[in-house]
């Protein structure tokens, strides 16, 4: 089986793609859009085999398995039609993988589950191992994206430093609202959207399923990277939390500087009056 998957953006909203394509189901975050079938031959605008689906999940990034290159900028067109605000450049975040069968019988407890960075060999191919393996590598393509936007808010907040560094005190509350903003937004995309500590359904019921989706969530570092990219965010807060400190102080002194003024030119005034001839 051949995956393709991308990161389009940070959420997609599954229940408009179902309207339209007449799908009668209500979609939750957790669970992926499945387009297959006559369906999916309609899109594409081509014949399509059983084998032939692509997931769409709700936290941006799709995955096309056994497509052909020609797929991916047709679902990119149609979904830009439920999406118009898509990035034009949709295969910036993009991975490959494929899933092989070794051909033994199936006995997940005795037979081995083997990955590299371009496969993955299973014992005999299960209907759970698609979903599996398209939940794993749509997560990382997802957090790849973020890695790079929060890589990017990491140079502004540096930006910001440099300028602290040479006595440049003068911080907007909108250049801290903005860049506030977009921490709050990664956390949120990395935690409620992406899901990483979640796990599926199949999972849970299914002791080989939750082995296979632990090791191969592992040799992809999901929890691991998740833990850097919440890090990074923590050091973020801590730092936008100090910018924050050092404005309300200034906006503060300012505004004890200028009662001060004020008075002084009270006691002027006064003074001028006292001493002005009747």
């Amino acid at each position: 089986m051949i995956f393709k998957a991308y990161s389009l953006t940070n959420e997609i909203d599954l229940n408009k793609i179902a309207s339209k394509c007449n799908i009668p189901k209500k979609y939750t975050w957790e669970e992926p859009l499945i387009l297959e079938g006559p369906t999916l031959a309609a899109i594409l605008n081509r014949d399509v085999d059983e084998k032939t689906r692509i997931m769409i999940f709700s936290f941006g990034s799709i995955v096309m398995i056994n497509t052909i290159s020609q797929d991916a900028q047709a679902i990119y067109n149609y979904l830009k039609t439920v999406k118009p605000d898509l990035p034009p450049n949709f295969t910036k975040y993009t991975d490959d993988y494929e899933l092989r069968e070794a051909g033994e019988p199936t006995n997940d407890e005795d037979g081995e589950l083997y990955f590299t960075d371009q496969y993955a060999i299973v014992p005999k191919i299960q209907p759970y191992h698609a979903e599996l393996v398209a939940v794993v590598i749509a997560k990382s393509v997802a957090l790849e994206r973020i890695e790079e936007q929060v890589e990017k808010i990491l140079d502004k907040v540096e930006g910001l430093i440099d300028r602290l560094d040479k006595a440049n005190l003068r911080l907007s509350d909108k250049e801290l609202a903005r860049t506030t903003a977009q921490i709050i937004r990664h956390e949120y995309n990395t935690i409620a959207y992406i899901m990483i500590l979640d796990k599926p359904d199949i999972t849970w019921i299914r002791s080989d399923a939750e082995k296979f989706y632990d090791r191969m969530s592992h040799f992809f570092e999901l929890n691991d990277r998740y833990e850097i990219i919440r890090q990074k965010t923590e050091i973020l807060n801590v730092i936008t939390g100090h910018f924050a400190s050092i404005s309300h102080s200034l906006r503060g002194l300012f505004v004890e500087w200028l009662i001060v003024i004020l008075i002084v030119v009270e006691v002027i005034l006064m003074v001028a009056d006292l001493i002005k001839p009747h």
